[in-house]
């Protein structure tokens, strides 16, 4: 007779899975391994507390293998299911995407602030480089009366926002735009927020961050120049040309660029109010400025 295979139940699929990825050097094994585990089910991370002596069948114990074999080769998580939450939505990513940080909702905060201090019946809001339009569709998701444009060098991530868009009945209030930063924008169009996380990472920085990112995420979406400031300069120094009087921009930054891409707005000289905006961890995240009427 054969032998019967050994009972694999919730509790211990999600132990082993858990050593095995600690082993790959996760940062979060057990996190990695329930969220897999809730995809190969079928089911929530909340269910999984409730059903820890569920045993897994064949089929389930095959999937959920095959998930935790991907991360272990060190794929992100959110490609390995296709989904990212950011803030109160939930968004589908792809290779083609940056995959949303919870540190870029402090930009999304500043934006939201401002446009609720503004008081304009339908702002406008121009969101340069979208990726995965997590910036610009949470921004029309909580201020719903914003029209935001959302802009893509590249078309394959621009079309991953438009999917996002009409996921989240978006798709009146968002338009996007294929664009190099500001250079095929409608003539004349004019915006009372400009909003960017530009790429800001060196050759040398992406040659050290962990194989997660510079294996897997796209180096375009990465790459800001030598000195990772490339596209702060075309986005500050061309904003003014767009922005409506007294209209705001605001960009993301690493704290290793405070400076820099403060003096940015001071050579300008048409900015005011310049400041900046730590994240929850308490580093610098974001410098905004309104421009002067």
């Amino acid at each position: 007779m054969a032998e019967r295979a050994a009972t694999v139940t919730v509790k211990k699929a999600l132990a082993g899975a858990s050593r095995g990825l600690r082993e790959a050097h996760s940062a979060s094994p057990r996190l990695d391994a329930e969220i897999l585990l809730a995809e190969a089910l079928g089911c929530t991370r909340e269910q999984l507390y409730g059903e820890s002596e569920r045993e897994l069948n064949a089929a389930e114990r095959e999937r959920f293998e095959g998930l935790v074999a991907r991360r272990a080769k060190r794929e992100p998580v959110a490609y390995i299911t296709g989904r990212r939450m950011f803030r109160t939505i939930e968004l589908q990513v792809n290779e083609n995407t940056l995959i949303p940080r919870p540190e870029t909702e402090t930009l999304v905060e500043v934006a939201l602030e401002f446009l609720a201090a503004l008081g304009k019946e339908q702002p406008r809001v121009l969101d340069i480089g979208t990726g995965s339009g997590a910036i610009a569709l949470a921004i029309a998701t909580e201020h719903p009366s914003a029209r935001v444009v959302a802009t893509e060098v590249h078309p394959a991530p621009l079309e991953m926002a438009r999917q996002n868009a009409v996921r989240l009945g978006l798709q009146d209030r968002v338009t996007f735009v294929v664009s190099d930063i500001y250079d095929d924008l409608p003539g004349g169009a004019r915006f009372d927020l400009i909003v960017s996380n530009p790429p800001y990472v060196t050759p040398q920085a992406l040659r050290r961050m962990a194989i997660d990112v510079r294996g897997y995420e796209p180096w375009v979406a990465l790459l800001g120049g030598e000195r990772g400031l490339d596209f702060y300069e075309r986005i500050i120094l061309g904003a003014p040309v767009f922005l409506e009087p007294r209209g705001m921009l605001a960009v993301e930054i690493p704290e290793t660029k405070v400076v820099e891409v403060i003096s940015l707005f001071v050579e300008v000289d048409r900015f005011d109010g310049i400041d900046v905006r730590n994240d929850l961890s308490g580093r610098p995240r974001v410098v905004f400025g309104r421009e002067r009427p």
